[in-house]
């Protein structure tokens, strides 16, 4: 889908902007110093230090090098082009025009790489773009250049070093720099937002085709009887909604498929089997053939760090993205990018690719981290990634995480990010019934807690919370103006939307898996927020499709179109559906396990009328297929 661009504004602004960040070649030139922005780790006020890191250690690191014209500026123009009445709006930049207006200058690489070799550190590359210059060398070095003193920590389980205070240099060199990464080792490693099975995954019998088809009134020998729950003769989940039952739900009888719409994925590696399980699963599941040239994938090899990574665990989410995708616009174009491991360096590299082929005008990401882990010199640097987006016309989705408020999991309540990131739009989940005929009857917020088959079979014991979407405020991000009205919170709050999350009321997915007898091809039920951003990227697809164009942050239209989207409210009586599993994941020779899943129960978050912390302004409709207009 071609951009409008405004090659005239974009030479205005060069203009203006050029000598902002012009800096001297060596700090001699001008000896005051200042803090380095976003340069020391949260965490160490409140974690006690093991001594200082020793003088001939390593270190390795990137400077991200600051937009020219400053950061703020390329906020006000992320938001301008995005936002409905400006003088701006929808008037995006080519790549070309990006880096010729706010792309860092030769001039601050040079300065930046001039007073690191002075310094005795080492440079190693610069990024496309000037994105970033990255430098080796040691402890003492980093010490003496910044004006730190790196110290060892016990931090998320590892053992690590990190700048002790706020990193400072030459004024005229710190006005250069975004950010600096990687002097905290802390390793943060994104996790698939999916339930993701282990390999050799079946889900058990029995499970229904449509919400509420087989009532769970007996086990699956269909003489042993099952308990009420509540009050309530629940029915088995579903054994997984297909295409074309999603489709009918949220997009009803329209004839948009996202033709001449281009949707990105980053995930991390790339399952060999990606493409081929994608078009048989396809091909049996009613969701038409890929044309030729409608599926691309660019890998950033070498892959590494997949031990921590763990590559098969990965390859369930980059099928369940792509198939879903594909399930809600089957006319949309799709370019995989598989990361070069799950670490925010990696996935920091995938996303400035995708922004800088400049092909994509949706980006789902089904990943993320608790908000704490990450330093503040990543998050500076991811949002530089996104900003650009923005102005290029290029809308970034996150899952909002499946982890409810995440005090179960990191003992802190807590978002997680880069979903909460102010310029991408945070997609949480809900719990949906879809009906005999397609339709979408009921909608719950997705949380989830477990209730096991007592011992003697006549009750339901035990809750636990398992998981929900993920949602909250943030502690990083004051609300953005789009926000306002919708939320009394002071701070950025997540998710903006929902769609269907719950691993209950989940996507049939297919993939190739090894089993006892052998590698092959299956299918199985998956669900979490990682299925929620791809099912939106599609529909959203269809909506540019109808619309004609790009449209950059997505999240000032969410908030405008309110009417687009259904309202998803709490629920009267506690209610869910019976899972059946095999005990051992493959088959019954274990057994059958039995249990009650429960909709709308997110941790600490309610479901309220209105803006929620579960499903954000609600799920879409098919308002959102014209949001923003025919084409012209």
């Amino acid at each position: 889908m071609k951009k409008r661009r405004i090659a005239a504004v974009a030479a205005v602004a060069s203009t203006v902007v050029a000598t902002a960040l012009a800096v001297p070649a060596s700090a001699s030139a001008d000896p005051a110093s200042a803090a380095v922005p976003n340069s020391q780790p949260t965490w160490t006020s409140h974690t006690a230090n093991e001594g200082t890191a020793t003088g001939s250690n390593g270190v390795s690191a990137r400077v991200y090098l600051a937009p020219r014209g400053g950061v703020a500026a390329l906020q006000a123009a992320a938001l301008a082009v995005s936002t409905k009445g400006s003088a701006t709006y929808h008037q995006f930049l080519s790549h070309k025009q990006y880096v010729a207006t706010y792309a860092p200058t030769a001039a601050s690489v040079k300065a930046v790489e001039a007073y690191l070799t002075s310094q005795g550190l080492k440079v190693n590359s610069v990024g496309a773009d000037n994105r970033y210059v990255a430098f080796s060398g040691t402890v003492a070095a980093a010490d003496k250049a910044f004006n730190t003193t790196i110290k060892k920590y016990k931090h998320s389980g590892q053992d690590v070093q990190a700048p002790a205070t706020a990193l400072k240099a030459p004024a005229k060199v710190t006005a250069a720099i975004l950010s600096v990464t990687g002097l905290d080792t802390t390793a943060v490693a994104m996790k698939p937002a999916g339930v993701t099975p282990p390999n050799g995954f079946r889900n058990a019998r029995p499970c229904s085709i449509f919400f509420n088809q087989i009532k769970a009134t007996v086990k699956a020998d269909y003489t042993t009887p099952l308990p009420q729950f509540n009050g309530q003769t629940l029915s088995y989940a579903p054994c997984g909604y297909t295409g074309p039952q999603l489709r009918q739900a949220y997009e009803g009888n329209t004839e948009l498929d996202g033709s001449g719409v281009t949707v990105a994925i980053t995930d991390a590696y790339m399952s060999n089997t990606l493409f081929s399980d994608a078009n048989h699963y396809a091909a049996v599941n009613g969701d038409g053939s890929y044309a030729e040239g409608q599926f691309e994938a660019t890998t950033l090899t070498p892959f590494t760090r997949q031990a921590k990574c763990g590559p098969s665990g990965w390859s369930g989410e980059q099928s369940l993205d792509v198939e879903a995708v594909h399930a809600m616009a089957p006319g949309a174009r799709i370019h995989y990018y598989g990361s070069s491991s799950c670490f925010d360096s990696a996935f920091l590299d995938t996303l400035a690719q995708v922004v800088n082929d400049d092909e994509a005008q949706l980006v789902t990401n089904s990943w993320g981290s608790p908000s704490e882990a990450e330093s503040a010199g990543a998050i500076a640097a991811y949002e530089g990634v996104f900003l650009q987006g923005a102005v290029e016309g290029i809308s970034f989705m996150f899952s909002s995480g499946d982890n409810g408020d995440e005090l179960a999991n990191t003992a802190i309540k807590q978002v997680d990010y880069p979903t909460s990131d102010p310029y991408v739009t945070s997609v949480g989940g809900t719990s949906t019934e879809i009906g005999s005929a397609g339709q979408l009857s009921k909608e719950f917020g997705w949380g989830t807690y477990k209730f096991s088959l007592s011992g003697d079979g006549t009750s339901w014991v035990n809750p636990t919370f398992l998981y929900g979407a993920g949602g909250g405020e943030s502690t990083e991000f004051n609300r953005p103006a789009y926000q306002n009205g919708a939320t009394t919170s002071a701070y950025r709050a997540v998710p903006d939307v929902a769609m269907d999350a719950d691993p209950n009321t989940g996507m049939l997915i297919g993939l190739t898996q090894t089993f006892p007898e052998g590698v092959h091809y299956d299918q199985y039920r998956i669900g979490g927020t990682s299925l929620a951003s791809p099912l939106f990227a599609g529909m959203t697809a269809l909506s540019l499709q109808n619309g004609g164009s790009a449209v950059g942050l997505l999240n000032p239209s969410i908030y405008s179109n309110v009417g687009s989207f259904t309202d998803v409210r709490a629920g009267v009586t506690l209610t869910g559906d019976v899972r059946a599993d095999f005990a051992n994941g493959l088959d019954a020779t274990s057994g059958i396990l039995y249990s009650v899943r429960t909709f709308g129960a997110d941790s600490s978050l309610q479901v309220k009328q209105g803006y929620d912390e579960v499903t954000g302004v609600g799920s879409p409709n098919s308002g959102w297929l014209s949001a923003f207009g025919p084409p012209s």
